[in-house]
């Protein structure tokens, strides 16, 4: 066991030092390339985040996704949101006419993809795929299921169009949600009761004839409106889960985050690549956090597990600064002052570094440094929601 204060915290201290990469916190096109020649020709990167609310994080993440369309040939972007919140960026970058008039990304937490940070790379997005073909356009997709009542509008939608008779039998099942369109948790409430048989049969059975339907229409309308039907029905599993207070809905919900990305490689075939923009809680490697102990896993361990060497994952971390985040659910939106990092944490053992910003490819780490990293530490996480005063607890 490494002790800070011990001389094995100082050769920890000393080796992290020489190993670490520094780079320009302000001009992060040095770190970009540090990072580039580490993922190499990987099908996936995973990039994290410490927080929900940090413009240098997502500034970073974009010029290094930026970069990986450019050079190596990315066109999935798999952001940590709702699939059809996500599907109005994708018209806006692919140049499609976007289906219905309604604003994305309008429910709590709407900072968190509202931001200027995404919209300029939404239009740098936009800008490069007028140069190139469809085919060859990069797009922007949700893998999260929080979307109950938009995805079943966008069933019903899609199925007006090209099939009225499905349709009608789409909307007499999904009319069992309708008591809790507006607060999805509800139903989740409700089916812990006796007396109520939930949805789930209506969910499956829908999510089954839509995928059985002999397809000769738009292959990306198709494919936008088989991942609603699919988002509903795990979507109702999930709520339905929250009220046991075990590992299921954490493990229902990266599971089908995972579901989701294996199905954009799957669609867009051959040797496709895909770039993914969570929380380092989803896409660091459970096994290897206290996450396991609680029987969760996440995207991370899914990825390594399926795609073994060629996935890449980065995570971002922090000291200190401000975030973008609320007091509690569904508040206002704050700017408030994070805490400097505790002593006894991976944030705290990169501060004593004295380097302000730098980039650690723990791939090509000595044996003993990467020995010494393994013991346990506290590691920031923060969400949408921050208060300092109880950081720790939280």
């Amino acid at each position: 066991m490494w002790n800070a204060a011990s001389g094995g915290g100082e050769r920890l201290e000393s080796m992290l030092a020489r190993e670490a990469c520094p780079f320009d916190a302000w001009n992060p096109q040095s770190a970009i390339d540090q990072v580039l020649d580490c993922i190499g020709d990987r099908r996936l990167v995973l990039l994290g985040e410490a927080t929900h609310g940090t413009s240098e994080f997502y500034r970073f993440r974009a010029g290094l996704t930026a970069t990986l369309i450019e050079r190596r040939g990315f066109r999935i972007v798999a952001l940590e949101a709702d699939w059809p919140d996500a599907r109005r960026l994708d018209d806006f970058v692919r140049h499609r006419q976007p289906a219905g008039d309604w604003t994305a990304f309008a429910r709590f937490p709407t900072w968190m993809w509202r931001n200027r940070e995404m919209l300029d790379f939404c239009r740098w997005l936009r800008a490069r795929n007028l140069a190139h073909p469809i085919e060859r356009r990069a797009g922007i997709y949700g893998l999260d299921l929080y979307s109950l009542s938009s995805s079943i509008a966008a069933v019903l939608q899609y199925l007006n169009g090209v099939d009225p008779e499905l349709a009608r039998r789409a909307t007499e099942r999904y009319a069992c949600f309708s008591p809790f369109l507006e607060d999805p948790a509800s139903y989740g409430e409700r089916a812990t009761l006796g007396g109520f048989q939930g949805c789930e049969r209506e969910a499956l059975d829908m999510l089954g004839d839509l995928l059985r339907r002999q397809v000769e229409e738009d292959q990306d309308r198709f494919l936008d409106a088989a991942q609603n039907a699919r988002l509903v029905a795990n979507a109702e599993a999930y709520y339905r889960s929250i009220y046991y207070g075990d590992a299921d809905s954490w493990n229902l919900r990266d599971s089908h985050m995972f579901e989701t990305l294996t199905t954009l490689l799957e669609w867009q075939g051959g040797r496709s690549k895909a770039v993914v923009w969570a929380h380092n809680s989803h896409l660091g490697d459970a096994r290897a956090t206290q996450m396991a102990w609680r029987g969760e896993h996440n995207i991370g361990q899914l990825c390594r597990e399926r795609f073994g060497e060629e996935c890449f994952l980065l995570g971002f971390g922090t000291d200190r600064g401000t975030v973008a985040a609320a007091t509690d659910w569904g508040g206002p939106m704050e700017i408030k002052q994070v805490r400097p990092a505790r002593g006894d944490s991976y944030e705290g053992l990169c501060r004593r570094l004295g380097i302000p910003a730098f980039h650690l490819p723990l791939l090509e780490a000595s044996a003993e440094l990467r020995e010494g990293l393994e013991a346990p530490r506290l590691e920031r996480a923060i969400g949408v929601i921050y208060r300092p005063e109880s950081e720790r607890y939280s």
